[in-house]
């Protein structure tokens, strides 16, 4: 995939082990993300992402756990035709700032293939064993759920 950077090539996005998933996106700005607040930081990252994948920015599993920073709309999406810088939402959780350096892991970018659909108008929907439950309906229990032996 073609990526532009802004300033030093060290801030291409990098997998930390063979197999991962995700590629670190980098900081290239000094930063403090207020208690409680959000902030974009940015990158320095430009991609040309082939038609028909997405780039998705996901949080840092250490960065939530360890300092309750994460990535306020996970996961962003970055759309193939886009070929602005991307940033990256950070939000502090906590009522202690949050000091971001260049060079700092602030997210993940994971490319996933992604399908495009037509939309078709219909008055029906086929029905399902699911229905229309919503939020929580698969997992509320009623206390009457058979136990397998």
């Amino acid at each position: 995939m073609k990526i532009k950077v802004s300033g030093s090539k060290d801030h291409i996005p990098v997998y930390a082990q063979p197999g991962d998933a995700g590629a670190d996106l980098k900081s290239v700005e000094s930063v403090i993300v207020p208690p409680l607040g959000r902030l974009m930081v940015r990158t320095g990252v430009k991609l040309e992402i082939p038609n028909g994948y997405v780039g998705l920015v996901h949080p840092r599993s250490g960065l939530a756990l360890n300092h309750g920073i994460t990535v306020l709309n996970a996961p962003g999406t970055i759309d193939s035709g886009y070929r602005g810088e991307v940033g990256v939402v950070l939000q502090n959780t906590t009522h202690v700032p949050f000091a971001v350096k260049p060079g700092d892991r602030i997210a993940q970018l994971i490319i996933q293939k992604v399908e495009t659909v037509k939309f078709e108008f219909v008055d029906v929907l086929d029905d399902t064993e699911r229905g229309d439950g919503g939020f929580g309906s698969t997992g509320v229990s009623d206390g009457n759920e058979k136990v397998a032996p």
